[in-house]
């Protein structure tokens, strides 16, 4: 095991989307960055582009002691574990009664059980070093109703719960915990919501569907930069752009209105795939 003063950071999912921007931006920050991703290329890909601190690995998150290895392997050649973002996650979306079994238990295994078993493994680490960050990615889906996408809701609900709970176990041991709660980010999940294999059959359009509930994509750089601020803060629950936060607000205020306005969105996009 070798010291170092470095930060360290392990990031699921590092291949694209926010875990791509995640790793980029630490790296541009000088942070040593592991990116890990079950598309081995595009984590070497990534890697390449944030530079010589930064350190590629081809990781399945449903593979429990692949994580802990990878997470294990990472903070002892580093002599540290300062982040981990459990970010690797996957997009479900339809009419509840259209979504076959198989579709379900493969966005739990990914979305749920990729985060705890980055939680597992990360988490001994960091208490027995006394400090460390834990980022888990939920989604605004994850705070309120995300009708036509209930398995990727389910999931995201979960996560938040996990990690708020987390959170107050681990503060008196110097031990952070987040969850990232953001609306529609423009990355590649929005075009790759169903694997063709599950046989979902119609449905909806991501980009028009989402819009409609909380407005169009936002930046992913701007996203990752507004996180990586907030997470400064130790925020518990980091919802992002403001118009998410204040969707998320009036959810808590007002939910009859915003089961109001779901309601509408869904009607709208069930005539517009007709």
């Amino acid at each position: 095991m070798t010291s170092s003063t470095t930060t360290t950071a392990f990031v699921t999912g590092g291949g694209s989307g926010i875990g791509k921007a995640i790793s980029k931006a630490l790296s541009a920050r000088g942070v040593s960055v592991c990116v890990a991703d079950i598309d081995g290329a595009a984590a070497r890909e990534v890697a390449s582009e944030c530079g010589p601190r930064a350190s590629p690995l081809a990781l399945d998150v449903r593979d429990a002691q692949a994580v802990r290895s990878g997470i294990e392997t990472f903070a002892g050649e580093h002599g540290r574990l300062d982040y981990v973002f459990n970010n690797a996650g996957i997009g479900t979306s339809g009419e509840t009664n259209d979504i076959p079994l198989e579709a379900w238990r493969r966005i739990v295994d990914i979305n749920l059980y990729g985060v705890l078993h980055g939680v597992l493994a990360a988490y001994p680490l960091m208490l027995k070093q006394g400090y460390g960050h834990i980022v888990n990615t939920a989604s605004l889906a994850g705070l309120g109703p995300a009708p036509l996408f209930s398995p990727y809701a389910l999931t995201k609900h979960a996560v938040v719960g996990l990690s708020n709970s987390l959170r107050i176990e681990a503060a008196a041991r110097g031990v952070r915990v987040s969850a990232f709660c953001p609306a529609a980010i423009e990355t590649p999940i929005l075009d790759t919501m169903n694997p063709a294999e599950f046989k979902i059959g119609t449905a909806p359009d991501a980009r028009r569907f989402l819009t409609a509930l909380a407005g169009p994509p936002y930046s992913v750089e701007k996203a990752v930069d507004e996180l990586l601020v907030e997470l400064g803060k130790n925020k518990g629950v980091i919802v992002l752009p403001a118009r998410a936060r204040l969707a998320w607000r009036l959810g808590r205020w007002f939910p009859a209105l915003v089961e109001m306005v779901s309601k509408s969105a869904v009607a709208a996009e069930r005539k517009a795939l007709q």
